[in-house]
């Protein structure tokens, strides 16, 4: 667990969780401070939580109420509020994967600053940080400090089912075992082979080789 966080950005996760908890809104804390709540490193420059999108208007009307700032940005899978200026992300469809019930039961009560809130399994949070690797962002540094510091409670054998379709995610599984953080064999027995067999092209009809 880091040292220091933000003492502001953790008043303001305490002041959105009562806020939602007043209004009857089911949610679940994700990202960074998630990784914080389960002893785990943490980047701390916003707040996400996870909420179904039916729920979002009654949680912008909420918040608001109580004094945030709404912002509806571009992009549609989330919705922001602001707490003098310490940003809040309120994610309804993360890694193209709309919020429901059983991603908002896939979760554990922790305490956060002496107040308790569900918190996304840590099985669930290296899932989704895989799962927003693509061809255009990759960065392995920001994943690499949430397998090492939470790996005992990641279910690596899940992680390697819900991510099997992303070459990302296979490559940050090789790179765990041969930086002896997370072994292949843990990962179950759909993972990823080191070598690949590629089979050439034939070669045409009447070529020299």
């Amino acid at each position: 667990m880091p040292k220091q966080v933000d003492e502001g950005l953790l008043v303001t996760l305490k002041r959105a969780a009562a806020v939602l908890k007043e209004a009857g809104v089911p949610f679940a804390l994700a990202g960074g401070f998630a990784a914080y709540a389960h002893g785990g490193t943490s980047s701390d420059h916003d707040v996400d939580f996870l909420l179904r999108l039916q729920d979002v208007d009654t949680a912008l009307d909420a918040l608001v109420a109580a004094g945030f700032t709404a912002e509806r940005p571009p992009e549609d899978w989330l919705v922001k509020v602001y707490d003098e200026g310490r940003l809040v992300d309120l994610i309804h469809r993360p890694v193209e994967r709309p919020v429901d019930d059983a991603t908002l039961s896939d979760t554990i009560m922790r305490p956060v600053n002496a107040v308790r809130v569900p918190v996304v399994s840590a099985t669930a949070l290296m899932v989704h940080k895989l799962l927003t690797y693509s061809q255009h962002y990759c960065d392995f540094a920001r994943a690499l400090p949430l397998a090492r510091s939470l790996r005992e409670q990641i279910d690596w054998a899940r992680v390697r089912r819900e991510t099997g379709q992303s070459p990302y995610a296979e490559a940050f599984l090789v790179l765990l075992d041969r930086l002896d953080v997370v072994p292949l064999a843990v990962t179950g027995p759909e993972a990823p082979a080191l070598v690949r067999t590629v089979t050439p092209d034939p070669m045409p009809e009447g070529a020299v080789a």
